[in-house]
């Protein structure tokens, strides 16, 4: 996984890689020049005393020197941009693959996955390629280069070579495949963390209410010493590797002086030469750390590199037609017919053979016990999921062939729960329509019975607000909200149980308020509240999943046992007549 996306999202950079790959091989090769000059001044200058071969070939090694430096300076600036680039393209791609989920593929990962392979995988894959275009490029080419030049100083020393290799290979290779399942199992529990701490933080008002501190304590604490202990196994294993490497390196180095010295003794090797091969061991075992620091990283980053890929090749069940119809002839007509939804691998479906017909100049109520599918009903309108059975016509055309945009245009939901983005009132209510006008913006506010409140924020419409407007209360959200469906002036209002957290008096002026300003188009209502949708042009009883009962409130207070049951448990008899 980890290869094949790093080839998708580094093929736009071959040309600043190949021009990495030409600095790096110019600064190894001149860092595996530099040992022989020395020999070359220790056995024919600073033996014979020669003070000129020592300052000529002295100079050369100085400007041999200032060539790495250039050259690794140009494969570290090369090797930094490209990584960052890699590391923006694929956050780009990840953020705009999830965009494209529903709400199903969204709940199938859940928000505190998405936000970690979003941010800390992908980090990790970075950082992997800025160490790979920094460290791994030239390991290679050190350690072959290397090994060529000391068997050319010396061929029966170089037999050290033999062994010192193989053992750290294999040392490497045994610690390496015990990290793989380490790293794995530290990313999922991250990803707990990151769950825990979302959902405290969230619920903070919930923990306090219901005085579960302690509790919400020990959650984190158990969620914290979970991946704590996963890190400590891992860091152990790592803490072990460079002991490992080093003790090999040390004892081989000792080896070529012990060795050495014996072969200088017999006249089969000069001091230099000496000096130079322990200089090359050096370099080929730095290499191979090199290497051993990439492999302590590669694990994690390919465990990084699947969970970021799985996000990328799941398709969204919400497909976008591959020939959009642009252009709707009628206004604001709305149809189910035999519309059904269900959860992959559910036993029931959700809703199930629902028909509903709702008219430009009415308003549909949708109501039903909790469970009963309601807010999926009104979720397949604006594709927040797509029926699995039956059809969802606006206008007479599928929703599923209608372009997204022009869909967006003519629907518009306002959530159970409204969502507020940080920023001001004024930008929040512009988010459907960039181009409005501040009087178009209070009068919404004004329809929306919000214009009184916020006339008292400081700043008016540049009043600030926080993300998900946890700065004004349930009611203020709710109808800044409604507001802001108000200034995109769609043709189909769909209002998913908008008016719960308002008080009667204000929900009846807002709905008066309402019905005037959306005289002409399209209104659905899902509300628990009787109150709220006994006025409507028609009312629509779900209960688990199907339609059972469809008329005004007088006629299903009469005949429909499952709405009259609904309405006598908020209302007595005498107030429901």
């Amino acid at each position: 996984m980890l290869i094949r996306l790093l080839r998708a999202h580094l093929r736009p950079y071959k040309k600043p890689i190949a021009l990495l790959v030409v600095l790096q091989f110019l600064q190894t090769c001149a860092t595996l020049y530099l040992p022989t000059l020395n020999a070359d001044i220790i056995d024919n200058g600073v033996v014979n005393g020669d003070s000129g071969y020592i300052l000529g070939y002295g100079a050369l090694m100085i400007g041999i020197s200032l060539v790495q430096v250039v050259c690794n300076i140009g494969a570290v600036y090369y090797g930094a941009r490209t990584a960052s680039a890699l590391g923006r393209d694929v956050r780009g791609a990840v953020f705009d693959r999830v965009q494209s989920f529903s709400a199903r593929e969204v709940g199938t990962f859940g928000a505190p996955s998405l936000i970690t392979r979003t941010t800390n995988d992908v980090q990790q894959v970075q950082m992997l390629t800025l160490m790979t275009f920094t460290l791994m490029v030239s390991a290679p080419i050190m350690c072959v280069g290397g090994i060529v030049m000391a068997l050319g100083l010396d061929v029966p020393l170089s037999g050290v070579l033999v062994g010192v290799v193989p053992v750290l290979a294999i040392c490497v290779t045994l610690i390496v495949r015990r990290l793989r399942p380490l790293f794995r199992s530290m990313q999922t529990r991250l990803d707990t963390v990151n769950r825990v701490l979302r959902e405290q933080i969230t619920g903070n008002r919930v923990i306090r209410a219901f005085v579960r501190d302690e509790y919400e304590q020990q959650r984190f604490r158990k969620a914290n010493s979970d991946l704590t202990d996963v890190a400590l196994g891992t860091g152990n294993l790592l803490a072990l590797m460079f002991p490992v490497v080093m003790t090999v390196v040390n004892l081989s180095s000792i080896a070529v002086v012990w060795f050495g010295a014996h072969r200088i003794e017999s006249g089969g090797m000069q001091i230099g030469d000496l000096t130079a091969f322990l200089a090359y061991l050096m370099q080929i075992v730095m290499s191979v750390m090199m290497a051993t620091f990439m492999f302590m990283m590669v694990p994690r980053a390919e465990v990084c590199a699947e969970r970021i890929q799985e996000v990328l090749d799941t398709e969204s069940s919400v497909v976008p037609p591959l020939a959009p119809v642009t252009e709707l002839r009628r206004r604001g007509h709305l149809e189910l017919r035999g519309a059904g939804f269900r959860y992959p691998g559910a036993e029931e479906p959700v809703l199930r053979n629902i028909d509903l017909v709702a008219r430009p100049g009415e308003t549909t109520a949708v109501i039903g016990s909790t469970g009963s599918g309601k807010s999926t009903l009104l979720g397949l309108v604006p594709r927040l999921f797509d029926a699995t059975d039956g059809e969802v016509l606006v206008d007479g055309v599928d929703v599923r062939t209608v372009d997204p945009k022009l869909l967006a245009k003519v629907v518009s939901l306002v959530p159970q729960k409204p969502y507020l983005f940080a920023g001001t009132v004024a930008t929040n209510l512009r988010y459907g329509n960039p181009d409005a006008t501040d009087e178009e913006l209070w009068h919404a506010l004004e329809v929306a019975q919000a214009k009184e409140f916020v006339e008292r924020l400081e700043g008016g419409l540049d009043a600030p607000v926080s993300q998900g407007g946890t700065n004004v209360s349930g009611g203020q959200r709710q109808r800044l909200s409604i507001a802001r469906t108000l200034v995109q002036r769609p043709e189909i209002y769909l209002f998913d149980d908008s008016f719960s957290a308002l008080d009667y008096a204000t929900d009846a002026a807002l709905r008066a308020a309402l019905s005037r300003e959306t005289a002409e188009a399209t209104v659905v209502i899902v509300a628990q509240r009787v109150a709220t949708i006994r006025d409507a042009d028609r009312i629509i009883v779900l209960d688990e999943g199907r339609v059972v009962g469809v008329g005004r409130h007088h006629e299903l207070m009469a005949d429909n046992d499952t709405y009259r049951e609904i309405v006598l448990s908020q209302l007595t008899e005498a107030e429901a007549a």
